[in-house]
């Protein structure tokens, strides 16, 4: 934002930006009378039918533009994507991944987020400390939703201890504010082994529901361990049996709320199901994939589309060696799908290599916290054929570059192979493995701080 408005990066061809000659170093000073504080503001005012404008161009003339826009959007791009300033986290949580990472990586890696307009814009869970009233005044407003939610616990006390906040127990209240608004909303609960587990989860999942139906879903995602925690709150990693206890409460609360609700609303992730050794839900247990990005029911969904993919695809005589690279977490169910793949296609031989997380430790299973230099290691003796898979959550969004910041090209020179980078879903995974998806149709969404930092 400049001292007065916001800067104008690009215009959209064809849009009716580029109609009113509108260009990239523009500046939008009001709308409608009305300063912008940010893209929010901006989205609001313009759903109108007609608007009014006011822009300074980059010669100082100030025009106003008088749109009439039927609702559509302007195909106006801002230099600064919120219009404003990012808002970093003001917590010192107990199991940020941020403060398990070793130094010497990348700036941007370092940055907490808890800004709730990344909430609606990308899906990032927020812990309310950093909103204000006007912000829940807004959200309301504007009627902006869902609203994702860090809560970790429905205890004021123990919240404050989790966050290192003193504030931490009173933005529970802004939950009451959105419920009252009818605000949908969905919640996290990073679970740490004796800490939020066991009564205090119950105690949690308990007053959340009483939220529904407007909170929609909870997720319960382990913590993550790494090795780098000296000095930091000591953690342990969940074992089979902390597992199973997880789960015995996840389906209590679950029948009850469904009986009562017809949403199973409580949902664990994955990787309880794993250490548990026990059975992935069905796809009706999981509320139409509500929390998939909080890895539940990923492995169920996968399975049923790479089933549904291989249903449709009919049978060749091509004959080709590959390799596929994973995370610890998923390799037992890459394998399976793989095998599948060659019990259709003969001529496929499919190799599937799990990678050992020695970079931040081997409690880490997921492929998204793979770092390049652990999949070259591990993978420079094997045999990996014509082409290396990898799933796209191994790479920076919108871009082929790992978390130590290694790229896509620097694995195909040291291992002497084609890289090419798969999306999530179980037909992209089929196509990959067949060799029918062009590279240029690949559309990269990548790890993201949400998925490595629980806030």
């Amino acid at each position: 934002m400049s001292e007065r408005g916001h800067i104008i990066k690009a215009i959209d061809p064809g849009s009716i930006a580029e109609q009113l000659e509108l260009e990239p170093g523009d500046i939008v000073l009001s709308i409608d009378g009305k300063v912008l504080e940010d893209i929010f503001d901006y989205e609001y005012y313009i759903n109108s039918e007609s608007i009014l404008m006011v822009v300074r161009k980059m010669n100082g003339e100030e025009w106003e533009l008088e749109i009439e826009n039927e609702y559509e959007d302007l195909g106006i791009t801002f230099e600064n994507g919120l219009m404003s300033e990012y808002r970093s986290c003001k917590n010192n949580c107990i199991f940020c991944f941020i403060d398990q990472m070793p130094p010497g990586m990348r700036e941007t890696l370092y940055f907490k987020d808890d800004d709730s307009r990344l909430s609606f814009l990308q899906g990032n869970y927020v812990t309310l400390t950093n909103m204000s009233d006007h912000d829940i005044k807004r959200i309301i407003e504007f009627k902006l939703a869902p609203i994702n939610i860090s809560v970790h616990t429905t205890n004021p006390v123990l919240r404050c201890k989790m966050l290192h906040n003193r504030f931490a127990g009173e933005a529970l209240q802004k939950i009451r504010q959105l419920y009252d608004a009818g605000i949908p909303m969905n919640g996290q609960i990073v679970l740490c082994k004796g800490v939020n587990d066991g009564e205090e989860l119950e105690r949690t999942i308990r007053d959340l529901s009483e939220y529904l139906p407007y909170m929609e879903s909870i997720s319960i995602v382990p913590v993550g361990v790494s090795k780098y925690r000296e000095g930091l709150y000591p953690l342990e990693a969940f074992q089979k049996e902390d597992a199973k206890k997880v789960l015995d409460i996840v389906g209590r609360w679950q029948s009850k709320l469904y009986k009562e609700h017809g949403s199973h609303f409580i949902h664990a992730s994955d990787e309880f199901y794993i250490l548990a050794e026990l059975p992935i839900p069905p796809a009706s247990q999981y509320d139409g994939y509500i929390q998939l990005e909080n890895g539940v029911g990923m492995i169920r969904i996968l399975e049923e589309e790479v089933t549904a993919a291989l249903k449709v695809i009919e049978e060749d005589e091509v004959s080709e060696e590959i390799s596929i690279a994973t995370g610890k977490l998923a390799a037992p169910y890459i394998k399976s799908h793989a095998r599948k793949v060659m019990d259709k296609f003969p001529g496929r031989k499919i190799h599937v290599y799990t990678i050992r997380n020695v970079f931040f430790g081997e409690q880490i299973t997921v492929a998204g916290l793979i770092t390049g230099q652990d999949l070259i290691n591990q993978l420079k003796d094997q045999k990996l054929g014509s082409r290396l898979l990898l799933p796209e959550c191994m790479f920076r969004s919108g871009e082929e570059v790992f978390l130590d910041d290694i790229t896509r090209t620097d694995v195909q020179k040291a291992l002497q192979v084609q890289v090419d980078i798969v999306k999530s879903s179980g037909q992209d995974f089929v196509q990959a493995v067949l060799g029918s998806v062009k590279e240029n149709e690949a559309s990269y969404d990548g790890y993201e701080l949400k998925e490595i930092i629980y806030e």
